[in-house]
């Protein structure tokens, strides 16, 4: 008995509706039977309105990509990398995180520099203007960069491998290996003792011996401003193609 005067009711409302366009600019149909109302209910409603307009959460995360981009290209704008650092040339890695760098010392030595962009960074007490010591007054950020510097004498010959930290004003050395033919396909291989448990003349050696080769405190402030370029860069891309996604 319910449930006939709810059928009865539906179909009261149903002769009431008229014919119109709806804002979607779908037409409604005539409605004669329940089961015409079923099938107009789980009819597929069409999206072609949606292709042309967003919606208002992506209307405002395009408007922030967009002012967030052109704030980032004309603030400070990113410049061409260069392609070059003294006798090194340097190899960019659009999307990634490292760059390569490529030398030759004499005719017998191939140097390859792996480098990371920013990878870490360590807080250090800043000095007042006047250096005093006694008056420590805030903390200074200093970004890090590490570098894999191989130099090689052929595939006949021992290579040896640098693991440097570059930091904005100064090199330094943190551990050093020697690969010798074949000895990557042993299990734990001794690659040898901690670079600042070595004797200071031979740190002072080995130090002087990769200056040499063009790997130098100079090479380390390089690369801090090769790497801001190249993080603003990066960054600039990914909104754009964050940017891209949603657009589409």
């Amino acid at each position: 008995m319910i449930m006939a005067r709810f059928i009865g009711a539906v179909r009261r409302a149903i002769h009431l509706l008229p014919s119109k366009t709806l804002s979607y600019g779908l037409l409604l149909p005539s409605f004669q039977s329940h089961n015409a109302t079923l099938k107009f209910r789980f009819q597929t409603r069409p999206y072609s309105s949606y292709e042309i307009l967003k919606s208002p959460f992506d209307s405002n995360v395009l408007r922030i990509l967009r002012n967030e981009i052109e704030y980032l290209s004309e603030d400070g704008p990113p410049t061409e990398p260069a392609r070059k650092f003294n006798s090194f040339t340097v190899e960019d890695h659009p999307g990634q995180q490292w760059v390569t760098m490529r030398s030759k010392f004499g005719e017998k030595e191939d140097i390859k520099i792996d480098v990371t962009m920013f990878d870490g960074c360590i807080f250090v007490p800043k000095l007042d203007d006047e250096c005093n010591e006694n008056a420590l007054t805030r903390e200074e950020l200093r970004p890090h960069i590490s570098l894999l510097v191989d130099i090689s004498k052929g595939e006949d010959f021992d290579m040896l491998e640098f693991v440097c930290s570059a930091w904005p004003d100064c090199l330094e050395i943190q551990k050093l290996f020697i690969y010798r033919r074949g000895q990557l396909l042993l299990r734990r291989p001794w690659l040898g003792p901690s670079f600042k448990s070595l004797d200071d003349n031979l740190q002072n050696a080995l130090r002087e011996f990769l200056e040499a080769r063009g790997v130098t405190d100079e090479l380390s402030v390089f690369l801090h401003e090769y790497m801001m370029n190249k993080d603003r860069t990066e960054l600039i891309q990914w909104l754009r193609n964050v940017r891209s996604f949603v657009e589409k």
